[in-house]
């Protein structure tokens, strides 16, 4: 593991926890642009965090990088789904575009890629 996928793990979470715990309201405006749930917003919420504690485990335990920096990509591509969908501008659309090329990288750095 290189030091820039450590810093793209650490990155990536942090990004999540300011936004799911510090801009909360944020996340229930867009859910319910989008027409999602609160169960769905719920669940995606509980998901990323649980997943981003888990790159920051993979610090110290790499083998635990691979699979939350795929499914974290997967949530990212999700977003920018529903940000095209709702018809939101690509202000909007950049916050997780980023994240999903961090996750990519993570990806291919923990598989040896790059």
């Amino acid at each position: 593991m290189t030091t820039y996928s450590i810093i793209a793990q650490i990155i990536v979470a942090v990004s999540i926890v300011i936004v799911w715990v510090f801009r909360f309201y944020n996340v229930e405006k867009e859910f319910k642009q989008y027409g999602l749930s609160d169960l769905i917003r719920n669940i995606v919420g509980a998901s990323k965090i649980a997943l981003s504690t888990l790159l920051v485990a993979g610090i110290w335990y790499p083998d635990l990088v691979l699979i939350p920096a795929l499914l974290l990509a997967f949530l990212m591509v999700s977003a920018q789904y529903f940000h095209f969908k709702a018809g939101n501008p690509w202000q909007k659309r950049m916050p997780s575009l980023l994240l999903l090329i961090l996750c990519l990288f993570i990806v291919a750095v923990s598989l040896k890629l790059l």
